[in-house]
């Protein structure tokens, strides 16, 4: 039953960390990466849809992304999309493909994009704990219906703690690895 409760709470927070990494992939550094535009809404037919299931995106040079449309008709609504949204990117169209050059990023805007960093890992931090509280009401539940003892309760309680623990340390160091990059020069 313990067991059980502890593997779903792994997997819950693993999943927690994994999104905060990709989150955390879409805020741009001084390099050029694909990820920053990945998940870039396109409105395709109706619908909107991530950049990356309508063109091919590479890294031509260290501050620049290639964009080729799969069909050359959707070009001008990538360029229109990527105009609108705030990358503060401009897009340089040749009819093919898609060119963006990513200038250098200031200190003042790379201090600002380390507050985002902070206030997204502050997020999944807090979902550990939400995580955790979930569990904690599972295990406190499976007590009075006499499932398993007070002792297991606090057993388990403090071992849930242990697993909160370690992934907030995963969080912080992914956040400060982030931070990292982007105070690069």
């Amino acid at each position: 039953m313990l067991k059980e409760t502890y593997q779903e709470v792994e997997g819950r927070m693993k999943g927690a960390v994994e999104s905060l990494d990709e989150d955390l992939g879409s805020i741009r550094t001084g390099r050029a990466s694909p990820t920053i535009i990945e998940k870039l809404p396109i409105e395709y037919y109706g619908a909107l849809t991530p950049l990356q299931q309508l063109a091919s995106i590479s890294v031509p040079e260290a501050r620049q992304l290639l964009i080729r449309p799969f069909d050359v008709s959707t070009l001008k609504t990538i360029e229109r999309s990527i105009l609108a949204s705030d990358l503060g990117l401009t897009p340089n169209n040749d009819g093919k493909s898609i060119r963006l050059n990513l200038p250098p990023l200031t200190e003042e805007r790379r201090r600002d994009l380390v507050k985002v960093v902070h206030a997204r890992v502050e997020e999944a931090r807090v979902a550990m704990r939400n995580i955790r509280r979930d569990a904690i009401k599972d295990l406190r539940e499976f007590e009075e219906e006499k499932m398993i003892s007070e002792d297991d309760l606090k057993r388990g309680e403090a071992e849930l703690q242990k697993i909160t623990d370690r992934f907030i340390e995963t969080v912080n160091e992914v956040g400060e690895h982030k931070e990292k990059e982007i105070m690069e020069v």
